[in-house]
């Protein structure tokens, strides 16, 4: 659960070091929500690797087709709420137990990132965890924009009295402590509505994270987020950014355009029903040029019209003339984000696409020729229990948050809202009458 201290920060319950632990996550994503039910056991000193103190066994999954949500954004609460009541209850029917709360990913509310740094007098001469926690919150007191939230405050490095390059202070001799920080946020109004959308399910919200911070965790090799790497989500509705350099998250960016334009543009193109259109694109559609693409032929229904005299041919080659520019803008708008952010030199030549939009034939190769770097596709890594549906991209970033329990030791994120605010409701009270109601 979620805690609150005396220095008004909010911080996700650490893990138990030697006993197992259940955790629960949701991705609401704007074509899916995915509710995942894992159980953390504690590996031993000799297995534990960087970012994975626990090993992962999945014990209940739920998927159900997002409603109500608009690249990312909520736009019908009721519709949202449906969607998450279901893929929890799928979860929790599976993994046979009852869900709480839980962790959310958030892609919604133009995520961006900033640098901050923060120093502090040493109390006693050794750092020690008031230390620690004094900087942190010096960090994250910076002011942000109006109407923006903190999502996130990840630490990148300390220094002590001067020295730079410092990855765990604590114990060492000094007078000053420094610290630099990312700190992640979203626009307020659009994270409100998604918080309400899991409040008004009956849930409480342990920590909310970056969908492309959660995608970055499950899906980057460790010399990857050494080295410096780009990790980019293409969901439905939006395609982030998260940037990685000696193993920390140090930049975020997220576009309002994903695989779910893609569709569109292949239903207004071939004027057919966008599940059509969906169908076309998973099956035959490609982002590059075939020389058999003028031979194949495909048949098409248009919108209204579904007996079987009124379906028609186009050849296989219109369907990817139309997919190719939207596929091209796409990953053109990465590059120019990349290069704008001043942190495309840190990523070397490495990136690694992930979501469900990335799966599209030829989006690999497209995107070398694009972005100029090496690429790969990022699939969920050291996960156990996932049943083959969730083994692939898409599923990168419920994973991820999986993992993020195991990495959050530091991070410390200000108060957004109160149980009331998340819920609509005036709080405990109110809450338990609704229960009633809804149950009897």
């Amino acid at each position: 659960m979620i805690r609150t201290g005396s220095d008004s920060t909010m911080r996700l319950k650490p893990l138990p070091q030697h006993r197992s632990s259940l955790v629960t996550v949701l991705d609401v994503g704007s074509t899916k929500v995915a509710c995942l039910i894992a159980r953390l056991k504690p590996r031993s000193e000799a297995d534990i690797l960087s970012g994975r103190t626990h090993a992962i066994e999945v014990l209940g999954y739920g998927y159900q087709r997002a409603r109500g949500l608009k690249s990312g954004v909520v736009v019908d609460l009721d519709a949202a709420e449906q969607a998450i009541r279901l893929a929890v209850d799928s979860a929790e029917r599976m993994a046979g137990v009852t869900v709480e709360s839980l962790i959310v990913t958030v892609t919604c509310g133009r995520l961006a990132s900033s640098a901050f740094s923060a120093q502090v007098d040493v109390s006693s001469g050794t750092v020690g965890e008031s230390d620690i926690r004094r900087v942190l919150s010096a960090g994250g007191s910076h002011a942000v924009d109006a109407g923006r939230t903190v999502i996130h405050t990840l630490p990148t490095g300390f220094t002590l009295d001067g020295s730079r390059g410092i990855q765990e202070p604590r114990g060492m001799l000094g007078r000053r402590l420094g610290i630099d920080l990312t700190v992640v946020t979203a626009e307020t109004a659009p994270l409100r509505n998604l918080l309400l959308s899991v409040g008004r399910s009956h849930l409480d919200i342990e920590a909310v994270v970056a969908t492309p911070y959660a995608s970055g965790l499950a899906t980057l090799v460790d010399d990857e987020a050494e080295l410096g790497c780009a990790c980019v989500d293409i969901g439905g509705g939006t395609t982030s950014i998260a940037v990685f350099n000696d193993g920390h998250l140090v930049h975020v960016d997220a576009l309002a355009i994903g695989g779910a334009h893609v569709t569109l543009d292949i239903a207004n193109g071939l004027s057919i029903r966008v599940q059509d259109a969906e169908r076309l694109k998973t099956l035959h559609g490609t982002a590059l040029a075939g020389t058999s693409d003028e031979r194949d032929v495909l048949v098409i229904n248009p919108v209204g019209e579904y007996d079987a005299g009124s379906s028609h041919q186009v050849p296989r080659g219109h369907l990817n003339r139309i997919i190719r520019p939207r596929v091209d803008e796409i990953l053109e708008l990465v590059r120019d984000r990349l290069a704008a952010s001043g942190f495309a030199g840190r990523i070397g030549r490495r990136v690694v696409l992930t979501g469900g939009g990335s799966l599209l034939t030829g989006m690999p190769d497209v995107a070398r020729r694009v972005l100029g770097r090496s690429v790969r596709l990022g699939r969920p890594l050291g996960v156990a229990g996932l049943p083959d549906a969730a083994k692939g991209p898409a599923f990168a970033a419920v994973v991820g948050l999986v993992v993020y329990p195991q990495v959050v030791q530091y991070e410390q994120v200000p108060v957004r809202f109160s149980r009331s605010v998340l819920t609509g409701t005036d709080g405990y009270l109110a809450r338990v009458g609704r229960w009633f109601k809804d149950g009897f």
